[in-house]
């Protein structure tokens, strides 16, 4: 009986997949933004459009370095609220009190710093404290009683007003005093720490960066070419450093009485909250289970996520952030009045979540976003300002800005869905 052998074909080989380069890597990211997902590209495209036009209008008063220190103090405490609204927009909610949660959690502060003449760090935490109570109450109301973000935060817009007025009365203000917490959003680094500070960030992003690429790579997972990694350190070096060389000249009017020259201190403060919260946001098992509630609460209910859990948790997070907002408030204008956080603060912090990219439908958006749209804003007011127009003026622009941003969210949207990115 003879045997008859069956030809085995031969294995076919697996295409290798190509290493990333400079090139493959632009190429995927121009064709992940032709199907839907701009990211913060809008508002980057639209700052540099804003600082070319005001520095052509306004060369000798918009690029002083004076003025670009002064975008940075004015605008901080509106990153700080949009920071924390970010939380809440990515679940696909709203917080329309934060503004006076911010104006609330000040005039604490101011009151156990000046009236029980206790110390900063005290008054401080007094302040936090009170701003994380009312996320607490607000959280409570929308994740347990299931009432609408939007009716719970606008009672609390409300309310907290009345509260406001009630510590300090009608008219009245509180002052701030401490030289510490004046220091926070008015005074400015050495020069030499400001230099330090640059070195380190972007000593920390390359080694970040690396880090990451080199894990993904031991993963069998798609990791940005080293070349995209150098790219990247390389544009951040720039900035950083143009930035900071701008800002180490001397700025004051009259440099005989008084010298103004280094970084703001409150970049200090901005740079801790960012790298803190988007490592929240993208390195922990709380801020993927933000996204996929943002994404898909029901799903993500399934997947065995405490939905309520989640959505207080950023509640609490967005009205601590509002009091830290608070304090940068008081640092700046030296007191506490009945207008602190009202106004148009919440409306500009709203904005600059989205302005940066955050959605308003949830499930997408980043730290970063909070501070591309509040430096938006705060070139859209300076330069118009400059411009002497008219605060009439200022809100019907920056009111078509955050139309056009709104709109370019939908129409993103639209298009991930058509091409299958969503």
């Amino acid at each position: 009986m003879t045997t008859t052998s069956v030809p085995v074909p031969p294995a076919q080989e697996i295409p290798r997949e190509e290493p990333p380069t400079l090139g493959s890597t632009v190429r995927a990211y121009t064709d992940k933004v032709r199907g839907g997902d701009v990211g913060s590209l809008p508002a980057v495209l639209g700052l540099v459009a804003l600082v070319i036009v005001f520095s052509a209008l306004r060369p000798a008063q918009f690029t002083n370095a004076f003025n670009f220190a002064n975008l940075i103090n004015q605008s901080s405490a509106v990153m700080v609220i949009a920071m924390g609204l970010v939380f809440v927009l990515l679940l696909g909610e709203i917080d329309l009190s934060a503004g006076f949660t911010a104006g609330t959690s000040g005039a604490v502060m101011a009151v156990v710093l000046t009236r029980q003449g206790q110390s900063w760090p005290l008054a401080v935490l007094a302040g936090v404290l009170t701003g994380a109570f009312i996320g607490l109450c607000i959280g409570l109301l929308v994740a347990r009683l299931g009432i609408p973000s939007f009716v719970v935060t606008l009672a609390a817009f409300l309310g907290l007003q009345g509260v406001l007025l009630a510590i300090i009365g009608e008219g009245g203000t509180i002052p701030v005093r401490d030289e510490t917490l004046l220091s926070l959003n008015n005074d400015t680094l050495p020069v030499w720490a400001g230099w330090t500070l640059a070195v380190l960030v972007v000593g920390a992003y390359a080694a970040a960066a690396l880090r990451r690429a080199s894990v993904r790579r031991a993963g069998g997972l798609h990791a940005d070419a080293l070349s995209v990694v150098v790219a990247k350190v390389v544009v951040l070096a720039v900035l950083l450093g143009a930035a900071t060389a701008y800002l180490s000249t001397e700025r004051s009017r009259n440099a005989a009485l008084t010298s103004i020259k280094g970084v703001p201190v409150v970049v200090v403060l901005l740079l801790v909250l960012l790298v803190t919260l988007n490592f929240v946001l993208t390195r922990t098992s709380f801020g993927r289970h933000v996204y996929a509630v943002g994404g898909n609460a029901e799903a993500a209910r399934r997947a065995g996520i405490n939905v309520q859990r989640v959505k207080l948790a950023c509640f609490v997070i967005s009205s601590s952030l509002a009091a830290v907002a608070g304090l940068l408030l008081a640092s700046r204008n030296n007191s506490i009045s009945p207008t602190t956080g009202g106004a148009e603060t919440l409306l500009y912090a709203v904005g600059a979540a989205v302005i940066g990219g955050t959605s308003l439908f949830g499930g997408k958006g980043k730290v970063l976003d909070a501070v591309l749209g509040g430096l938006v804003i705060a070139v859209i007011i300076n330069g118009m300002g400059l411009l002497r127009q008219p605060s009439s003026v200022v809100f019907m622009v920056t009111g078509v800005v955050l139309l056009i941003a709104a709109s370019v969210d939908a129409l993103s949207r639209k298009r991930a869905v058509a091409t299958g990115r969503a």
